[in-house]
């Protein structure tokens, strides 16, 4: 195959913008330019209008979702400096373990609309919609519209991408920054302007400020791109690579100086942190450690939580292969084969195109994409969840758009009829086997999806090289069946609420979490997966192993979680209910909440970790400490700095037997608990033991 008999995207000209100005604005809008289909407008309408629906169907049904960030965006809307700092109380104690991008999205909106479920989710579901808007506009400039519809529709349809863009994590913001920094360089390398690429450079800086270093795997393919095609000189590109460079620090670095030069007794504590420094956050707990297995990150692999087999919920076992694995495939690889295969060819096609050929660039900007975030994401030793997989959806999703439209304008030609089967094929085939996961699902539709897939291959070998309304039959068909397995499971996705630490899409819903009661020997994971079993010791929820409580802590029901001596020492401070990775029952004690609103004091009360702290502060709210920040572990506050907040009469009650996520270990935890129980009084509210800061033992 050639490519010197190919036109490339038809561009409007100066003079049919001028005939387009002339039309009025309800017509440009509705129906586009002269120089595009008829049908390409209404097209890009249905898409962003059946994107919406998808996304804000039912939004509220998840409640706040995921806890955590809920209760910091709560915060947000009390207090300026808990939104500025992402803090996790609107007393300002501690932050999330995440830089504040999005708790700013999600605080300014509760602010607006006051908070509530639908306020938190509102701007996530927005930048779903906002995300295949800009992949539609950047595939479409240099592949035409029909790749940038099918690009924007893959996008849409990804399981993964619709949990996260009805989630309250800020992966939404993330990969809508992405987006918008693979479009701002895409413009830039049509004409080779350094302000577009300085564009590029500020939304990865403010995707820096969402989720750290993640935000910094898109940047080789961008930069690669504008320097291989801007139709400039060598030099000049050098020039306006540095100065997009230039830009992404400042729009990253502002806020980390911020943090760095705010006096820390004024500011809440970084979580995450080991040196309350934002910059280590980045480079140790949120950077290197989730690559490398360190500063408390746990891979799912060997020696991960769940042991040799690994869990689901932290990725599972790194390799080559974990893509499409139990914890990936079903969140984001039904249409990855086809990605990489529609790569390859595409790039063989344009292999003798000019330098400045459009549609290798963009096959090398989102190809680059793709394969240096599969390849980071494979090999992690870290913290791994598939919901992280997210990031890789709009270049899966552009790639399929532009490598399709390259094959199929060439179809006269046998081999890129055979490309074309093998995609079809190959993606009924790996759809059957993903739905096949979930037998009980639905099972006709695994068949329906191979069946129609590999007879849309055959018809596409056999008679695509014609024109006519069959071909264009054929067409539709090999697309809708490419994609009814991954529309099924985003559907069912939208139609399962989602809450927890760790989501997962498809039909069973939750996310990971403790499953079961204290004892009862069920198992801690995915739905559906192999988990790992909470021994019936009555020693309360306690951690597999590599997930333990923070170093020196007691277990929730008071008792050392090593001894053989599983008496309580107090009253059950957990309760039966659970929430997240199991939170304590303290969380649905009304009696407890009423006297919390009551409490008068900067923090009504304090306890160990976020897992007590984070439902009481969504169901009163009022300001609840996270002792050692989300794992309990944080070294914030110290001993000293507690008593003189007691002291100070800033805390009124405290809660034991609170924990935070996964991996604790290393925080003041156990000293303040024991301080508390030999300084103040035991009071039982509602069935649960706290002790009132405010009456010292006699």
């Amino acid at each position: 195959m050639t490519t010197a008999s190919v036109e490339t995207p038809h561009r409007v000209s100066d003079v049919e913008h001028g005939e387009s100005a002339q039309r009025p604005l309800w017509h440009r809008l509705l129906l586009g330019t002269p120089a595009e289909p008829r049908w390409a407008r209404p097209g890009l309408i249905g898409l962003l209008l059946v994107t919406a629906a998808l996304y804000l169907w039912d939004l509220t049904a998840s409640g706040y979702a995921n806890d955590f960030y809920a209760a910091a965006a709560q915060a947000g809307t009390q207090d300026w400096k808990a939104l500025l700092f992402g803090s996790l109380d609107a007393g300002n104690s501690i932050t999330v373990d995440k830089p504040p991008a999005a708790m700013w999205v999600m605080g300014l909106s509760g602010r607006l609309l006051s908070f509530s479920s639908f306020s938190l989710l509102l701007p996530q579901a927005l930048m779903g919609v906002g995300s295949v808007a800009l992949v539609h506009a950047a595939v479409r400039r240099w592949s035409g519209p029909a790749a940038g519809l099918l690009a924007g529709a893959v996008l849409a349809v990804t399981p993964v991408a619709a949990l996260m863009f009805r989630f309250d994590n800020p992966d939404a913001l993330l990969v809508l920054l992405l987006v918008a920094a693979a479009y701002c360089t895409a413009r830039a390398t049509e004409i080779g302007s350094g302000w577009w690429l300085a564009g590029a450079g500020v939304a990865l800086g403010f995707g820096f400020l969402t989720k750290m270093m993640q935000a910094l795997l898109v940047l080789p393919a961008l930069g690669l791109v504008f320097l291989i095609a801007a139709p400039i000189g060598i030099g000049a590109r050098l020039v306006a690579s540095v100065g997009a460079v230039a830009a992404l620090v400042v729009s990253g670095g502002w806020f980390v100086a911020l943090v760095a030069l705010w006096p820390a007794a004024s500011r809440p504590y970084i979580g995450g942190s080991t040196d309350n420094s934002l910059l280590e956050l980045a480079l140790g707990y949120n950077g290197l450690g989730r690559v490398l297995g360190n500063s408390g990150n746990h891979g799912g692999g060997p020696g991960g939580p769940g042991g040799p087999g690994g869990i689901p919920g932290f990725g599972g076992t790194t390799g080559i292969t974990r893509m499409f694995g139990t914890a990936m495939g079903t969140e984001i690889s039904w249409l990855l084969p086809a990605a990489l295969i529609g790569l390859v060819a595409g790039l063989w096609l344009t292999r003798r195109a000019p330098r400045t050929d459009r549609t290798r660039a963009g096959l090398v900007l989102w190809g680059g994409w793709l394969l240096v975030a599969a390849v980071v994401f494979s090999y992690m030793q870290g913290t791994m969840h598939p919901y992280y997989t997210t990031a890789l959806a709009p270049a899966i999703a552009a790639v399929v758009g532009i490598s399709l439209r390259e094959l199929w304008i060439r179809r006269v030609h046998l081999a890129a009829r055979a490309t074309l089967a093998v995609l079809s094929a190959g993606t009924g085939v790996w759809g059957f086997a993903l739905l096949d996961r979930a037998p009980h699902w639905y099972p006709a539709l695994r068949w329906i999806v191979l069946i129609g897939a590999v007879a849309a291959a055959a018809a596409l070998l056999l008679r695509a090289a014609n024109p006519g309304r069959l071909t264009a039959v054929i067409a539709t068909a090999a697309v809708v069946f490419s994609l009814l397995g991954t529309t099924a499971y985003t559907l069912a996705t939208v139609a399962t609420p989602h809450t927890g630490g760790i989501p997962v899409s498809g039909p069973n819903g939750d996310g990971m979490r403790w499953t079961g009661h204290p004892g009862s020997g069920r198992p801690f994971g995915l739905p559906g997966a192999p988990g790992v079993t909470i021994p019936p010791n009555g020693a309360g929820m306690m951690p597999p192993d590599g997930m333990t409580p923070p170093n020196g802590l007691p277990a929730p029901n008071g008792s050392d979680p090593g001894s053989t001596d599983h008496q309580p020492s107090e009253p059950n401070s957990l309760g039966d209910g659970h929430d997240g990775f199991g939170g304590p029952g303290v969380a649905g004690n009304t009696a407890l909440q009423a006297l919390l609103r009551t409490a008068g004091t900067h923090w009504a009360a304090a306890s160990i970790g976020s897992m007590a702290a984070v439902p009481l502060e969504l169901s009163t709210g009022t300001s609840i400490m996270a002792i050692g920040g989300f794992t309990g572990g944080d070294a914030s506050p110290t001993l000293d700095q507690f008593e003189q907040y007691v002291a100070g009469g800033r805390i009124h009650y405290f809660i034991p037997g609170g924990m935070g996520g996964p991996g604790g270990g290393g925080g003041n935890g156990s000293s303040i608990t024991d301080w508390v129980r030999t300084h103040y009084t035991a009071i039982t509210v509602g069935g649960n033991t706290i002790y009132d800061l405010t009456r010292p033992v006699q």
